[in-house]
């Protein structure tokens, strides 16, 4: 099967060519409405469903080294965020064809380098001023309130282009603390926002505070805090414009934004609506994540007393039960750690459910052949025991009944083992009542350790009495209504007193897309986790790549010696040449840069149904950055559009019921390092292919040079 094609020169950059093919490939994955493929293997005529662009790329036949370089830099987005691949895959193929516009108009690869790395760079620092703090929405842990409304709202997704609007989001300013300390420096630069020294504080203390400021100091404080930087930032663009974010104080502490002709706030007022705006429309998936931390916070309740202010979401002791054949209404959260067993164990199950277990936990494998990483086995040396005849009993056998004396010894019931375990041992121990299970996750292993005081050992023959933990439960995870047909596989739940593990459970009817449902919720679970851990999140909906697009464009009108110069290799300080270079190209490698950012606005309205072709999108986006233009302030004519109820084009076709439209959000640090990575590759790329070709101008290409096709 052709994923794509597209005609290749195999004597220009071949390599940037590679990448926007196979971004093209993903291009229906860009958005909240994914369009799933059928990815099939010639040679065998398997099949299997994607719907990410992580779930492609690990499907495609990748021999070249741009789709090594491709698939590991997704990969390691993914391990990181779990967010943000679909637009790191889109953005690479994007900025490729970018890099190549650029090279058929005759710009230097240098050029090119410097300037579209400074430019991504001023983009991050230009949509900081998107940013809602999120610690006040935090600090509400009230286990009654925490999470109610996102079961009864009614989660849609709203882009951009068109906006949602508002509902009662205020942007609240972060506080300073002690203004007298000497480790806080508050800068008074117009219009950008100064660091906090201290993101949360309690409810009491914000309320308090809120009313004996000023309006000076709710300006200084003003603002989502930028990446923290060692450097004092003292030469900027930005030192010199207008200031174009005007903010007044309210009675009520609050800020309001006057960039536009109403002033409006914003606020996140609660978790519920949190969750709500990182959904992304996938309501279910963010419904069990919220069960999830209800369940998390409340046994870190009884651990520790309350739930700290701020609360976080602890994703390292989640975890996900794939049950397929079951109906959806089954997925739910319980405590412990659920896993699949055979159905031929359903009577020792029965048997223990009603003790509690002695654990032995195994690090590695549960084989006889099994050495750990620094054992050096002699090669071709057999021992034979001269008591034993060789005859009467393999070596696997006599290893298997050792293993067994052990757990007899010390009256393990339950062995849990973090690699395979063999058949025979199962046998073996399940007949004398002792239920083992392999295949655990190393975090599950270490949650099991603390909780019930064992200690992990390599081997079996490491076990002694202070290794054995005790106090672990067993029981069948729930009864299967009629008429669901259990085979060969069943779940059971393992728990032990004061163990902090969930495990999301997750069923389906059609096993195909039982990894697309576990990926939906790991990408909702990491969103949640990130906003709560950095305290901020992105108007979402294509907010800050419009903002991007339209500051890209104030840059290509502004002339080069007003403001900074975007070369961080000190263009500047070289010869006349490089300087006049830098001159000429300056625009039109930012023009390339923003096209990148305006066909992923017009894919995306595309992609949700929101245009009937991404000619009608990309004309309605160009419609607006006008506008923002015209308004002198694109950022605040961002604000301004959220804020509207009711705007006609903007709201079209949307209910004028403010509770059921919630608003948009977008993590932070997912988003920028997806755009930094896709730039990163491009521009590896694009210098790897400058080194290999010689001899060749960076010219249009020629219809009659060799030319044939790549099939992907």
């Amino acid at each position: 099967v052709v994923m794509a094609c597209r005609a290749m020169n195999k004597r220009k950059h071949v390599g940037l060519q590679q990448l926007s093919s196979f971004a093209e490939a993903g291009r229906t994955f860009l958005g909240p409405l994914k369009s799933s493929k059928f990815v099939i293997d010639e040679e065998c005529h398997e099949s299997v469903l994607i719907s990410s662009a992580v779930r492609l790329l690990e499907n495609l036949d990748l021999s070249s080294a741009v789709g090594q370089l491709l698939s590991e830099a997704v990969q390691a987005q993914n391990k990181m965020y779990r967010t943000g691949s679909s637009t790191l895959l889109f953005l690479a193929g994007a900025w490729s064809r970018a890099a190549e516009e650029c090279l058929h108009l005759g710009v230097p690869v240098s050029l090119i380098v410097s300037v579209m790395s400074e430019g991504l760079i001023s983009c991050i620092e230009e949509v900081s001023s998107l940013q809602v703090p999120v610690h006040r929405a935090s600090d509400h842990t009230d286990d009654t309130q925490m999470f109610s409304g996102l079961g009864s709202r009614s989660v849609s997704l709203h882009s951009f282009l068109p906006i949602p609007p508002d509902t009662g989001l205020i942007q609240k300013e972060n506080d300073l603390g002690d203004v007298a300390s000497p480790s806080v420096t508050i800068s008074s630069v117009p219009g950008r926002p100064v660091k906090s020294a201290n993101l949360c504080r309690t409810q009491a203390k914000v309320e308090a505070d809120e009313n004996t400021q000023t309006p000076q100091t709710l300006r200084n404080r003003l603002c989502a805090d930028t990446r923290c930087r060692k450097p004092a930032l003292i030469h900027s663009r930005h030192f010199n414009r207008v200031d174009e974010n005007q903010w007044t104080s309210k009675p009520d502490g609050f800020l309001e934004h006057q960039g536009a002709a109403t002033p409006h706030t914003y606020r996140c007022k609660d978790l519920a609506e949190l969750e709500a705006g990182l959904s992304h429309g996938d309501r279910s998936s963010m419904e069990l994540v919220d069960a999830a931390a209800r369940l998390q916070c409340q046994n870190a309740d009884v651990q520790r007393g309350r739930c700290a202010a701020p609360w976080t979401f602890d994703i390292s002791g989640v975890f996900t039960c794939c049950l397929p054949g079951l109906p959806e209404t089954l997925s739910c959260v319980c405590p412990g750690y659920v896993t699949v067993v055979s159905t031929s164990r359903t009577a020792l199950i029965e048997e223990l459910q009603n003790q509690l277990l002695r654990v032995a936990l195994i690090e590695g494998d549960l084989t006889e052949n099994y050495r750990h990483l620094g054992f050096n086995r002699s090669a071709n040396v057999t021992t034979v025991l001269e008591s034993v005849k060789v005859h009467q009993a393999s070596s696997e056998e006599l290893w298997t009944d050792q293993v067994l004396q052990v757990l007899v010894k010390f009256n393990v019931n339950l062995v849990l083992v973090q690699g395979s375990v063999s058949e025979h041992v199962t046998e073996k121990c399940m007949h004398s009542k002792r239920l083992v299970i392999g295949s655990v996750n190393g975090s599950v292993m270490q949650a099991f350790a603390l909780a019930s005081g064992a200690q992990q050992v390599a081997y079996i023959t490491q076990v002694t009495e202070a290794c054995v933990g005790s106090g672990v439960c067993v029981a069948f995870w729930r009864s299967m209504p009629s008429g669901v047909n259990t085979v060969n596989s069943m779940a059971i739940t393992l728990k032990t007193e004061g163990m902090n593990l969930v495990t999301v459970v997750l069923t389906g009817p059609v096993t195909a897309q039982m990894q697309t449902k576990e990926d939906r919720f790991w990408t909702c679970a990491y969103r949640l986790h990130y906003a709560l851990k950095e305290q901020k999140v992105f108007l979402g909906g294509g907010a800050v790549e419009f903002l991007c697009l339209s500051h890209l464009q104030s840059l290509v009108r502004q002339p080069l010696n007003k403001g900074i110069q975007v070369c961080s290799g000190g263009l500047h300080n070289t010869s006349s040449w490089l300087a006049s270079s830098l001159a000429l190209y300056r625009p039109t490698v930012l023009k390339c840069l923003a096209s990148g950012w305006h066909k992923y606005l017009s894919a995306l309205m595309y992609n949700t149904a929101r245009s009937a072709s991404e000619f009608e999108a990309s004309a309605f986006i160009q419609h607006h950055l006008q506008s923002a233009t015209d308004s002198g302030s694109p950022s605040s004519y961002i604000l301004n559009e959220y804020s509207k109820l009711n705007s006609g084009i903007f709201n079209s076709g949307i209910s004028n019921k403010v509770e059921q439209i919630p608003r948009v959000y977008d993590v932070v640090t997912p988003k920028t390092e997806a755009w930094r990575r896709a730039l990163d590759l491009v521009l590896l790329v694009l210098q790897t292919d400058s080194e290999i070709i010689t001899g060749l101008g960076h010219t249009q290409l020629k219809p009659q040079e060799a030319e044939d096709f790549l099939f992907l």
